[in-house]
């Protein structure tokens, strides 16, 4: 049998399926905080490794990697790290071309020159990440570098490969083409043209893969580069021998395949230019912070606002902001009123009120009002450089879901150059005539089919949508391995001060006995216990300065011991206590029976006032529940998770607001030791849990559970300890977070599945195994389209995840 016979509707496929790339291609891709760490590497002088390396034990560093194509360059960068004395952990992400470090506490001040040095041995290109915002535009640079570079080579191997195609092809696609050619220049010409073609692509815009993979294959470490190398090399290296030493060939074997190998090296570019432009999507988020930040900022120096560049700007400068500007820093207000759109930060839309006193962020927008406001945080003690921080550490980290893949890809690379060299063994030995051509043809499908991009793409690519999607919600991820764990977890533990509540006292319930007004009865109520620094009185004396209401200069203050506090006030007698004071005064407290059992069911405790001797107003001061906080539990029951409320405060309280809230258990007056019990005891009975506090006796239990979730407005040693961090300060990032979590592990389960689909359904395929049975090959053509098809299909469906709703 001729090959020549069989050959044009096999070509005739690979055809149909290059015109339609570029089509399914597009198609699918249009388809806080203050966490202190150690300095990151500067660039990599040693006087800069040596500051950093001396700093602390156990330091982490983060170093750029340049020329990574596959999984299995992962896995190879790794190795060469991981070789490095003082190197303790090495992690590094195909996606976000970056590598994670961690140094043993002694190591030397060469470490971070010794590591860029491993990665250059490997055959790759390595520096150190300078700030987190300098290496957000150093990577969007080198992207729009490596876009450009593609784009230019992609065109040239286009325009020099159409050709090719159409000669050699065209003659087998239509019949009247291939009479034109045999009749005007012959058979001869179109080789030696076709040479020349091919010799221009494969030297041009194909030379990367040669001086990359060749390289690696001489190491014994080959790499996708090396799988097109040998495919398109064998193709051209074949044709070259037909052409011009034909004798050497065995008869009936003479065909030139020129047009496989320009055209493959045209369809791999094509690939990676559509790859490259879904990764730099991918980033978007840390780009959108980067953003957020202005260049500039007026600042008062002298008594005269000039305005700065941003890395001028000083802690303890005054800076001005106008209307529709972002802040440029955090700080202090000290003059103006504005509102202030903060929801970069928390996810809520609503703009907050800032006065003087109030705290800002930079990145937020001010919206109505000039504010002059005290700089605290600057440069990358922002919130906003620690978020940009704690996303990047997020979108680097490797998840658990990932070690098999590491596994598998490892040995990949290497299984399919044996694959391929079975493949075209099998072939000559016992394929039919011309074996040789059958051989070649088969083993360079095999080798091009198989490349691993998808595989090492479909891990990092979730992982960086998905945390840069949850930073747009509110939630930030400082640990990969939570996205993961989070969608397992079976029972929410809550702490109650802070989280489930506001956290500080408020006036709930105001009372009035018969012929009393409001405003009368706080203002004297509130002018009283201005005298006292008790928690309760500040948040009478608070409800009263919101009213604007005037308090009265008093006399006679006394504390009655055991009973409660009275003074004169404008004339007035006033007492104020438990109802045990009441009753001592002759007052009955009787009217107010009915409220006062509600507000214990409440769990609150009521205080009584009196005016001039007579019983004037019932009075209830509570750490009130915050509003989200009863759709966020709701939600949670939704999930089909079980909430256990942990408090140090007594049951009758918790009880109280679980009644209110729906929470399934409480575990009440626990000390802080015994929060880290109660979290081991939940994890027997429940399996995984997710923990939510925000203060400094909630840290042990953040780092117990399985998952530990901070409230961000609590404390820095609670934010340090969690896994998670809830931006908006309240309880609704939790299910936002664990349905976020749910998604993005079926992202990557669907993304791991399709690509081990592929390699395991196509590479049979490609070598052939269907031929005995209906005669169907795959040309090294479709292996190239589908190969470049899998890894732009993996990366269109992780950027499925900037859509995600909760």
């Amino acid at each position: 049998m001729n090959c020549a016979d069989t050959a044009p509707s096999l070509w005739r496929a690979a055809c149909y399926a290059m015109l339609d790339l570029d089509t399914m291609a597009s198609f699918i891709i249009a388809g806080k905080w203050r966490i202190r760490q150690a300095p990151p590497f500067k660039e990599t002088a040693m006087s800069s490794a040596s500051t950093a390396v001396n700093s602390a034990a156990g330091l982490t560093a983060s170093l750029n990697i340049e020329g990574m194509s596959c999984a299995s360059c992962v896995g190879r960068v790794e190795r060469a790290l991981k070789a490095v004395p003082g190197v303790a952990s090495a992690s590094v992400n195909l996606a976000t071309e970056r590598a994670e470090l961690t140094f043993v506490g002694n190591a030397d001040t060469a470490a971070a020159v010794k590591a860029v040095e491993a990665v250059e041995g490997a055959g790759y290109k390595a520096s150190v990440v300078a700030d987190p915002a300098g290496n957000a535009d150093e990577l969007s640079l080198r992207h729009a570098a490596e876009m450009a570079a593609l784009k230019r080579a992609l065109l040239v191997a286009i325009i020099f490969a159409l050709p090719v195609f159409l000669l050699e092809m065209g003659s087998h696609l239509v019949p009247a083409l291939h009479h034109f050619i045999m009749e005007t220049i012959g058979r001869q010409a179109s080789w030696h043209a076709q040479f020349v073609l091919a010799s221009i692509v494969l030297a041009g815009p194909g030379r990367r893969f040669f001086v990359t993979g060749i390289p690696a294959l001489l190491r014994g470490a080959p790499d996708m580069n090396a799988l097109v190398a040998v495919g398109a090399g064998a193709a051209y290296a074949y044709s070259v021998a037909a052409t011009f030493a034909p004798g050497w060939l065995p008869a009936g074997t003479v065909n030139v395949y020129y047009e496989a190998a320009a055209v493959i090296v045209a369809l791999i570019l094509l690939g990676r230019f559509l790859e490259a432009r879904a990764k730099g999507r991918t980033s978007e988020a840390i780009k959108r912070l980067v953003g957020l930040q202005p260049a500039t900022a007026r600042v008062s120096r002298g008594g005269v606002v000039v305005e700065i560049q941003i890395a001028d700007v000083r802690a303890g400068d005054l800076v001005e902001v106008r209307p529709g500007e972002r802040l440029p820093v955090d700080g202090t207000v000290v003059q103006g009123a504005s509102f202030v759109d903060e929801s970069m930060i928390s996810g809520e839309p609503v703009p907050v009120q800032k006065t003087a006193g109030a705290q800002v962020v930079g990145g937020t927008v001010n919206q109505n009002g000039v504010l002059m406001f005290q700089a605290t945080k600057v440069g990358g003690d922002t919130v906003l450089s620690q978020i940009i921080r704690m996303v990047e550490q997020a979108q680097g980290s490797k998840l658990p879901i990932q070690a098999l893949v590491d596994r598998i890809t490892m040995w990949f690379v290497p299984a399919v150059m044996a694959a391929a060299a079975l493949t075209f063994a099998i072939w000559l030995m016992f394929g039919p005539q011309p074996a040789l051509t059958f051989a070649l043809v088969n083993a360079v499908a095999v080798l091009i089919i198989a490349c691993p991009c998808a595989m090492g793409l479909a891990t990092p690519t979730s992982i960086m949508v998905g945390t840069g999607r949850a930073a747009q919600m509110g939630v930030l991820f400082r640990k990969g391995e939570a996205l993961q764990l989070l969608k397992d977890a079976k029972v929410v533990a809550v702490d109650k001060t802070g989280t489930l509540t506001k956290g500080r006292p408020e006036l709930t319930d105001l009372i009035l006995a018969p012929g009393f007004e409001r405003a009368d009865v706080l203002a004297c109520v509130a002018a009283v216990e201005a005298k006292s620094e008790h928690p309760i009185a500040r948040a009478i004396v608070a409800a009263a300065a919101a009213q604007g209401l005037a308090l009265a200069a008093i006399e006679d203050f006394e504390s009655v011991t055991g009973y409660g506090v009275r003074a004169v006030a404008d004339g007035k007698r006033i007492e104020i206590g438990a109802d045990r004071y009441m009753a001592k005064l002759g007052l009955d407290a009787a009217p107010f029976a009915a409220e006062a059992a509600r507000l214990g069911d409440e769990g609150k405790t009521p205080l009584y006032a009196a005016l001039d001797g007579k019983l004037a107003a019932m009075i209830a001061v509570s750490d009130p529940i915050k509003e989200t906080t009863a759709p966020a539990i709701r939600a949670l029951h939704e999930l089909g998770l079980k909430v256990v409320m942990i408090t140090g405060d007594n049951r009758r309280t918790g009880q109280a607001i679980a009644r209110q809230l729906g929470i399934d258990d409480v575990i009440a007056e626990v000390l802080p030791g015994g929060k880290v019990d109660a979290v081991k005891r939940l994890q027997e009975e429940y399996g995984v849990l997710a923990y939510v506090g925000d203060g400094i006796n909630d840290a042990p239990a953040l780092a117990q559970a399985d998952v530990g979730m901070a409230i961000g407005t609590g404390t820095d040693i609670a934010i340090e300890a969690a896994d998670v961090v809830l931006m908006s300060g309240d309880m609704g990032g939790i299910p936002k977070a664990i349905a976020l979590s749910k998604a993005v592990i079926a992202n990557i389960q669907e993304n791991l599945f399709w690509a081990f689909a592929y390699n395991a359904a196509l590479i049979p395929v490609a070598a052939g195994a269907l031929y005995p049975f209906n005669g169907t090959l795959l040309s090294p053509i479709f292996a190239a389209g589908a190969m470049a098809f899998s890894s732009i299909f993996v990366l269109g469906n992780a950027l499925r995840l900037r859509r995600f709703q909760p």
